[in-house]
Parts: C-alpha cells; structure tokens; sequence
C-alpha cells in the first residue's frame, strides 16, 4: 500500500506533461490553419476514393449489360446465318434435284418424240408394299388414253428397258404388272444367238429374272453379259426392247433346257417415271 501511494505523485506529473503537449500542438494547429487542412484533405481522399469505387462499379455494370446485349445481338445474327445456310443448302439439294428431274424429262422427251409409235410418259405415284403382289400405279388412265394390256417401258440413264405391261385402267390412274411379277411372261429372244424362250419374275424387284425354255445345245454359244430383248411375238409387247443380261446359266440333269437368270437392264428401285406405249397408233411427231 505504501508503495503504490508513493508511484502515484510521480506518475501524476507524467500524465499531465503529456496532455499539456498534447492541447499545445492542438491549439497551436488550430491557430495556423493546419489541422483544417488536414481535415479537408482526408475527406476529400475519402470522397474521391468512394467516387472511383462508384465509379469503378457503374463502369463495370454497364460493360456487363452492354456485353449481355452484344451477345443477344450475336446469338440473333447467328441464328439468322444458320437459318440462311440452311436454306441456302435446301436450296442447293433442291436445284440439284431440279436439274436431276430436268435431265431425266430432257432424256425421256427426245426418246418419245422420235419413238415410232404413240406413247404417254406417266409417273410412278404408287407401289404396293405387300409381298404377294408388285404392282405399281401410274398417274395416268383412261382420260389420258391408257388401255388394258399396253406395253410399259423406261428410260434410264440412256437405256430404254422393258418394264412391264397395264393390266387395270381406272380414269386418271392405272397399275403397271412389272416383269419381276410371278404373273408377269414375256416373250424374249437372246439378242446373240437368236433364241427364243419365256422371261417370267421371282415376284421382288431384287430378285433376277428366270428365262425358260432354251436348249442345252447353244450352251457353248451362250456368255454372261448377253443381252435378251423382246421377241415381238404374239404382239403383246413391242419387239427388240432390252429386257437384261444374262447373269447365270445353269444346267439340270433332269430337265432338257438351261435355267437362265437375268440382271434386270432397269433398277425398278431407282424408277420414277414410265412411258406406256399405244402399238396400234403410230406417233405423228415422231414421223414429221
């Protein structure tokens, strides 16, 4: 206790020297102006800073919403260039297609306008999907001057090829019996040797044709690749229309005539139009 009372006269005067310094440097920059200075500079650093913030911040907002409508822009222009590449692209396959349809109705016109008989170019609007039956419907009939039984053929890349026969006339369509019909005979010659025997089908498109009826004996005078035409006999079909090529020859003990099989001149797969022929008016156009 003692002790304690004794330190506190000399801390005393201590304390009261240092708050004296103090209130003298207090009052002495008060009376020259330099504490006000002071003053305003750190509220002016501080407003300043607070400005660059503000500023640092709006400046930065209003670049993020300028960046968002520039990518709006973007994303519209380049939905706007897709939407045009994909029409400029329909519009390639379109004229590609248009040219295709061009050539083959060019190729098709100079063939019927020079045929010797008359004839009326039809298109394929119709197969029919069962198994058990292969006609196809053209988009012609009695109105465009079909008939019963006349003979239809096709145009293919250069190639005219026997397609088949009419067997129902209805008035603006009719059904076409194609040569790969089980119900579908043909009178054919081999264009070679000059054979004649009888081309029937195996009732689908990409099956091979069967020829029967022709002797083992021209066996030796017979090579694949052979084309087979059509006799012209009995007049149900016009004479020396390609039909196929031999594909295979095959001798049967048991039986007194080869068994030929035919690649088809036709790819029915690929055909869209046909040109149904009226053998008993001659074509006027074609004998100008």
């Amino acid at each position: 206790m003692q002790q304690r009372k004794q330190s506190l006269p000399f801390q005393t005067p201590l304390i009261m020297l240092i708050v004296l310094v103090l209130v003298s440097g207090i009052m002495l920059g008060l009376s020259s102006g330099g504490f006000i200075v002071n003053f305003k500079e750190l509220g002016f650093s501080i407003f300043s800073s607070m400005q660059k913030v503000v500023r640092g911040a709006s400046t930065g907002i209003t670049n993020f919403i300028t960046s968002v409508g520039e990518l709006h822009d973007l994303r519209e222009e380049y939905d706007l260039l897709k939407e045009q590449l994909q029409n400029y692209e329909y519009m390639q396959q379109t004229n590609t297609e248009i040219r295709k349809e061009n050539e083959r109705l060019k190729e098709q016109l100079a063939f019927t306008e020079n045929f010797e008989y008359k004839n009326y170019p039809a298109q394929i609007i119709g197969r029919d999907p069962n198994n058990q039956y292969s006609l196809l419907t053209i988009g012609k009939g009695s109105r465009h001057g079909i008939r019963k039984n006349m003979p239809v053929i096709a145009v293919q890349n250069g190639t005219v090829g026997l397609v088949g026969k009419v067997i129902n006339v209805g008035y603006t369509t009719s059904s076409v019996i194609p040569i790969y019909d089980f119900d579908c005979n043909v009178s054919a010659r081999i264009q070679n040797t000059r054979d004649v025997g009888l081309i029937s089908g195996l009732g689908a498109e990409t099956q091979p044709l069967v020829m029967k009826y022709i002797k083992k004996q021209v066996l030796t005078e017979l090579q694949y690749g052979d084309l087979v035409v059509t006799s012209g006999e009995n007049d149900n079909y016009l004479k020396d229309i390609p039909i196929g090529y031999i594909s295979l020859i095959t001798v049967q003990d048991y039986d007194s005539s080869l068994n030929i099989e035919l690649t088809p001149i036709i790819d029915f797969s690929r055909l869209e139009t046909v040109i149904v022929v009226d053998m008993k008016e001659i074509n006027e156009e074609g004998n100008l």
